[in-house]
C-alpha cells in the first residue's frame, strides 16, 4: 500500500477544546464547543503563526517527519 504527497504542503491550525462528553442519545463524543469543528489551513508556517499571534490564540507546531523513500522494483519482491 502507497501513501500519497497529495495535501501535505499545508500547514493546519486546529483548536484544541478540552471539554468533550458522551452524546447520551447516540453515544457519540460531543461537545458544545464548535471551534472544535474548524480547520484553518495555510501555506506557510510563518502565515499560521502570525494569525495564531494576531487572534491571540495559543499555539503549538507539530513538525512534519522526513519520509525516507526506498526504491524498489517489482521484482524484488520474488527475490528473496
Amino acid at each position: 500500500m502507497q501513501s500519497g504527497l497529495a495535501k501535505t504542503k499545508n500547514w493546519i491550525l486546529e483548536y484544541i477544546v478540552e471539554k468533550t462528553g458522551v452524546n447520551p442519545l447516540m453515544g457519540w463524543e460531543s461537545s458544545s464547543n464548535t471551534l472544535s469543528e474548524i480547520k484553518l489551513e495555510f501555506s506557510s508556517k510563518e502565515n499560521a503563526i502570525k494569525y495564531a499571534k494576531k487572534n491571540k490564540i495559543n499555539y503549538e507546531i507539530l513538525e512534519p517527519k522526513n519520509k525516507k523513500i526506498i526504491k524498489r522494483s517489482y521484482a524484488d519482491n520474488f527475490t528473496k
